[in-house]
């Protein structure tokens, strides 16, 4: 079979989903990314943790088979987070995965790994991971809307 189209796919999907963040983050101050709705909300940088962490599990351990611990709870932590860093987190993060996109062989898409106890294939785990992140993205624009109210500025055009 012949992965070009998921592949396709997948590059856009993830550059879309960078760029729109990276252009919610910049409309905001530290404070905002920061800030979230109520005690059972999690902030802007919260939500990036738990990208950047997501990413460490499915990418790092479940692709490229380096290990590297990650702390679920602790990424859901409230912490205060530059912006500066947010930005650097997203960019680098996004780009480590669109080059792994870029690069995977059809056999490497698909392997499995093991997720929940159940295998799914790199290729499966890929599209997750696009659905998850964009679910996410939604939760960010939502934030940004609650901290700008009219003054905010859509990031799909």
């Amino acid at each position: 079979m012949n992965y070009e189209f998921n592949r396709e796919w997948l590059l856009q999907k993830f550059e879309e989903i960078r760029r729109r963040i990276l252009k919610a983050i910049k409309q905001l101050d530290d404070e905002q990314l920061n800030w979230s709705p109520d005690k059972t909300s999690l902030s802007i940088s919260s939500l990036i943790k738990h990208i950047e962490g997501n990413i460490q599990e499915r990418i790092f351990n479940g692709i490229l088979h380096q290990e590297v611990l990650r702390n679920r709870e602790n990424e859901l932590n409230r912490a205060n987070i530059e912006k500066s860093e947010l930005e650097t987190i997203i960019h680098d993060r996004f780009q480590l995965v669109i080059d792994i996109v870029k690069n995977i062989t059809d056999e490497k898409l698909e392997q499995t790994q093991l997720v929940r106890k159940r295998e799914r294939t790199n290729l499966d785990m890929l599209h997750q991971c696009a659905t998850h992140y964009s679910e996410h993205m939604g939760q960010i624009f939502y934030i940004s809307k609650q901290c700008l109210k009219e003054k905010y500025q859509s990031t799909s055009i």
